[in-house]
């Protein structure tokens, strides 16, 4: 077992960090409602199908689990956070109630606004299931749903009391969301360690029982522990917690126009990561070989470097303007001052954005 702290002060956590932890977290939590405090566990059907004896056991101690009505980003709307809201109150939860996430970057978005909300914010806690949110969404405090005009629009920044990231849990994680989950790895290496960038390189494409695989998540971590203690509201008006968001303002536009599943989320960070090195390219900050390895390393790792298939210009720039990270109405951007190295930028012209967007399938 590895330990990562989170130094927040009063709202310091661990981040636990191995394998065959279900056992371990079914005690913690038989504790808690020992003590007389309401579990409610948000999961998703597919791991409800896998995962079935671990949820069994929970609710024999009294745990409520409530399961999403639909997999995937679908599941982060209005109407599925009303669902939530409604169940916890006619289960009885009170302020004492703890909310567990057991899933992936969806379900942890979901259930931590839900615990953040629910009688004006409960406890929480994250067990991640994905690579992704192992590496990235559980960690930090962000939560959130999506509304029609775009991602995560809706949200409060409330931080777990403990992440319980399972490796073990990863084995049943279909390939391609494993790929998906390598997008986020590399772009902590893009935005921060050059040499944890040019150990992917070294190691080539990883799988879920990759030696390697243990210590990449808890650098991953480390780097966003830092930059969340750092800045846990992101108000910094330069760098800080914005520096996380690293391709992700090309890859939630895409998520929008193409409508949510069609790629996953890694995929359209991918994809904005690439993005991103060519608008450093074209703003003279790193060279060709920056937007090279960046789209080589993401290949290797079976992720999209391009649209699969063309989206509308005028959508994907309208979808853009909504980005949390807009500012006075002048699109804000996280670009690559080298490998390693991340800044944030103001005033970058729409005419370029757009000339991007056309060379990367955009019509």
């Amino acid at each position: 077992m590895e330990i990562v702290p989170v130094a927040l002060g009063a709202r310091a956590y661990d981040i636990l960090i191995g394998p065959g932890q279900l056992a371990r977290i079914a005690g913690d939590l038989a504790l808690l409602m020992a003590a007389r405090r309401k579990v409610a566990v948000v999961t998703c059907p597919e791991l409800a199908r896998l995962y079935p004896e671990f949820l069994e056991t929970l609710k024999a101690d009294g745990a409520l689990v409530c399961v999403t009505t639909v997999d995937g980003e679908k599941a982060k709307s209005p109407a599925e956070l009303e669902r939530l809201w409604e169940a916890l109150a006619e289960a009885k939860c009170d302020r004492g109630a703890v909310v567990v996430a057991f899933g992936g970057g969806v379900v942890g978005d979901l259930a931590g606004f839900l615990a953040a909300s629910y009688m004006r914010g409960v406890d929480f806690i994250q067990i991640p299931t994905t690579l992704l949110s192992m590496v990235d969404s559980s960690v930090g405090g962000k939560t959130g749903i999506n509304l029609k005009a775009g991602k995560n629009l809706v949200g409060a920044f409330h931080q777990p009391k403990g992440v319980y990231a399972d490796t073990a849990l990863l084995r049943t994680l279909p390939e391609r969301e494993f790929a998906a989950g390598m997008a986020e790895v590399i772009k902590y290496g893009l935005l921060a360690d050059k040499a944890l960038f040019e150990k992917l390189e070294s190691l080539g494409a990883l799988a879920y029982d990759h030696s390697a695989l243990p210590g990449v998540i808890r650098r991953c971590c480390e780097i966003k522990a830092e930059v969340v203690r750092d800045d846990e509201f992101e108000t910094k008006k330069e760098g800080g917690r914005a520096l996380l968001n690293l391709g992700h303002t090309f890859g939630h536009a895409i998520e929008n126009v193409a409508g949510y599943g069609e790629y996953l989320h890694g995929e359209a960070v991918a994809i904005g990561c690439v993005m991103a090195a060519r608008l450093s390219q074209e703003l003279g900050l790193v060279g060709a070989d920056v937007v090279a390895a960046t789209e080589k390393l993401c290949r290797v790792n079976k992720l999209p470097v391009r649209l699969n298939k063309a989206l509308p210009l005028g959508a994907l720039m309208d979808a853009m303007r909504k980005d949390k990270k807009v500012r006075a109405g002048t699109l804000r951007f996280v670009v690559l001052n080298r490998i390693g190295e991340a800044a944030t930028r103001d005033g970058v012209s729409e005419e370029l954005v757009m000339k991007l967007w056309r060379e990367f399938g955009a019509l």
